[in-house]
């Protein structure tokens, strides 16, 4: 249903750049300011900082704009120097770029993942000079449907058997150990030859849920290129290392939609020196989402779901002694929230990325005790420290500012920028940025509102934002969208109502089995704190949201007439039918349970119970290929509008599934050149029509 699993907005990490090459054009804006819309395709990003081992470089990866292709490429940043090179290139056939990058062992290589092939490989660069080659990594089939008996086309006599050759790998995700020795690589069955044969002839039906080509586990040789399967089940979905190189801890989920029917995941441990063999690490939970090793190999710190009655996904940091297989959880005092990034060891300590209200930051845990980090932005992520503990690296940046690479001694004390590429191709207007607080039914709730520089002389319009999830978060962190909105003159209001991360396990399942209820009624109260202590023109209000923002969009448009424009992006408009064609349904039940156990609860959370009372002029913006709140969804809005004579426009684009659309429409850098920017630039019209239909110009 509901957004993804966990928005995907906190996922990406953006920079800006001015783009210099040759053959980029740019368009003259048709819309408000700066920055203009076609300013948001000329937008880059910055992701996955990795330290070497003698802490004296960063690798970072850097994704060109979505005026340049979107593709991802590894840049090194010299920290002595503070310089920043362009390490890696595609040709013209690589569409995704080079990413994955890591270290190997001392730092004499580095590993990244590209498709330059019809199979993503993975490549060796060596630091010292030369080109960067492929591992030829290759496997006998290990699952040929076209071989089952009962296979299409039928085999007939005298048919020769298929051939049994060794076919290359397709590499989802690897790991090296930290010795450089052994690489763990995760990577799907690949299709056999006569598998290929059946699709050409159209003899590929799907039976649902016996799905045989699993992603399996696999040990590489970084020298010689041997590969040796692990005996781990299928689907792998994460590795870690041991500190020493000698064990490591795999997680699988299950295969055929296994996690449909409620969290499936089981761990592993692997003795490199018996890796067919493994052994069921049992004190694992099926919630398990990713964790680290101690120096010495005793303990494993794991994020998995929070004890008390939570969201699916909202995790606490736990360690398992080895020893004693004894558990603990080393969060449960916290209270905030877990970020999504698996627990960082550095020597005695432990760092987990954490979130409270509009900020994120690190937890640090040693001794038994835990202290909140003070960095000098307030969204911070990526944190990563050499081999030797010391200096780390991070991201940091907040509402008024992009993305930067910084370096300390050791987290949290202060820090330098480091050199990567230019931010900005100019200086974009930095906003006035005001906290909001209020309370609703005895809950405190937090704003964040944004306003223009015209606000300075007068009321301005407002445009309200509500976050994916529910279980997700606005944070104080730099967004294109925003900036753009402003440009237009408009103020911008992001609210965290009941239901968003950040403020404890209570508040975020403080909107169970009530979606559309007191959440929606705690937005509204924020808007009324906002006008009555800003310069805000009432008469001009407009709300917009993606994903479960979308969907409270929808449920706005059907019960209450105080906006003159609303835009519904990516929305559940209907539980029931969502329940049965989204990908996953879990998360849902988690909410409401399953729908033909209560129809009455489900029908008074889907927007579409509501649409009788509709009169807002309405914008629907939907991907084709959403499998997480599919089409279906925002066309029952549409026909349901249409029909009660509802002012109501829909958008409906190509290919684009749900993460990669919203990216794109806020601004973040896509392979997909335009449907962005058409986003962005119908939504802007359609809010300014609006503004000036209610009198006095947009």
């Amino acid at each position: 249903m509901l957004a993804a699993r966990r928005e995907w907005r906190p996922c990406i990490y953006l920079t800006m750049v001015l783009l210099l090459c040759a053959g980029s054009v740019r368009l003259q804006a048709a819309d408000g300011g700066i920055p203009s819309n076609e300013d948001l395709r000329h937008v880059r990003a910055i992701a996955e900082p990795q330290f070497s081992p003698d802490g004296a470089r960063v690798l970072v990866r850097i994704t060109d704009a979505t005026a340049d292709g979107g593709r991802h490429h590894l840049w090194l940043a010299d920290v002595g120097a503070n310089t920043a090179r362009q390490l890696t290139f595609s040709p013209a056939m690589d569409k995704l770029g080079e990413h994955n990058g890591r270290w190997l062992g001392d730092g004499g290589s580095i590993l990244f993942l590209a498709k330059r092939t019809e199979h993503v490989q993975l490549f060796r660069l060596p630091m010292s000079g030369g080109e960067a080659h492929a591992y030829d990594i290759k496997i006998a089939p290990i699952v040929d449907e076209s071989q089952e008996p009962d296979a299409i086309p039928p085999k007939k006599v005298g048919d020769p058997p298929a051939p049994q050759d060794p076919v290359p790998l397709d590499i989802d995700q690897y790991e090296p150990a930290p010795d450089g020795h052994t690489i763990a690589i995760i990577a799907k069955d690949p299709e056999t030859p006569g598998e290929k044969k059946q699709k050409d002839e159209k003899a590929d039906a799907v039976w649902l849920d016996h799905e045989k080509h699993g992603k399996r586990l696999y040990l590489l040789d970084a020298e010689s290129a041997k590969l040796t399967a692990v005996g781990v089940a299928s689907d792998v979905a994460k590795i870690a290392w041991a500190k020493k190189s000698d064990r490591l801890i795999a997680l699988s989920e299950g295969s055929n939609h296994a996690g449909d029917l409620g969290p499936a995941v089981t761990a592993w441990l692997v003795d490199l020196a018996n890796p067919t063999h493994p052994s069921q690490v049992k004190e694992l939970p099926a919630t398990t989402r990713g964790g680290s090793w101690s120096e010495d190999g005793s303990r494993f710190f794991f994020r998995a779901q929070t004890k008390p009655d939570a969201p699916p996904g909202y995790d606490e940091l736990f360690v398992l002694n080895l020893d004693d297989r004894s558990v603990r959880n080393l969060t449960a005092e916290f209270d905030g929230s877990l970020g999504g990034e698996d627990p960082l060891v550095a020597g005695p300590a432990v760092f987990q990325a954490v979130q409270r209200g509009f900020h994120r930051g690190y937890l640090r845990i040693s001794g038994g005790k835990a202290e909140e980090l003070h960095f000098d932005h307030p969204v911070v992520r990526g944190l990563q420290c050499s081999v030797r503990h010391a200096p780390c690296v991070w991201l940091g940046e907040s509402g008024t500012q992009s993305p930067a690479l910084y370096f300390a001694l050791r987290p949290g004390q202060v820090a330098r920028p480091l050199n990567t590429p230019s931010l900005l191709p100019a200086k974009w207007e930095t906003p006035t940025v005001h906290a909001v607080r209020w309370k609703n039914e005895a809950l405190d709730i937090e704003g964040i509102l944004y306003l223009p520089a015209q606000a300075a002389t007068g009321k301005v319009p407002l445009v309200v934002e509500v976050h994916g999830g529910p279980t997700g978060a606005f944070v104080d962190s730099f967004s294109p969208m925003t900036a753009h909105l402003l440009a237009q003159g408009w103020a911008v209001f992001m609210t965290n109502p009941r239901g968003s991360t950040g403020y404890g396990a209570a508040f975020a399942a403080a909107n169970k089995n009530d979606l559309g209820g007191r959440d929606l009624k705690d937005i509204m109260a924020g808007v009324d704190a906002v006008l009555a202590a800003y310069p805000i023109d009432r008469n001009k209000l407009a709300l917009m949201g993606y994903s479960y923002g979308g969907e409270m969009a929808a449920f706005i448009e059907g019960k209450t007439d105080r906006f003159k424009a609303i835009v519904s992006a990516a929305p559940v408009i209907d539980q029931q039918s969502e329940y049965g064609t989204e990908d996953e349904s879990w998360y849902d039940r988690w909410f409401y349970g399953k729908p033909w156990e209560h129809r009455e609860d489900v029908w008074r959370q889907s927007p579409l119970a509501y649409v009788a009372q509709a009169k807002t002029p309405l914008m629907l913006i939907q991907g084709e290929g959403d499998t997480v709140d599919p089409l279906g969804q925002s066309l029952e809005m549409y026909r349901a509008l249409r029909q009660q004579g509802v002012p109501v426009q829909m958008l409906q684009y190509p290919r684009d599934n749900h993460g990669p659309l919203g990216a794109n429409m806020y601004g973040f850098p896509s392979t997909e050149p335009w449907h962005g920017f058409d986003a962005r630039r119908r939504l802007v019209q359609f809010i300014r029509t609006e503004f000036e239909n209610s009198g006095g110009g947009g």
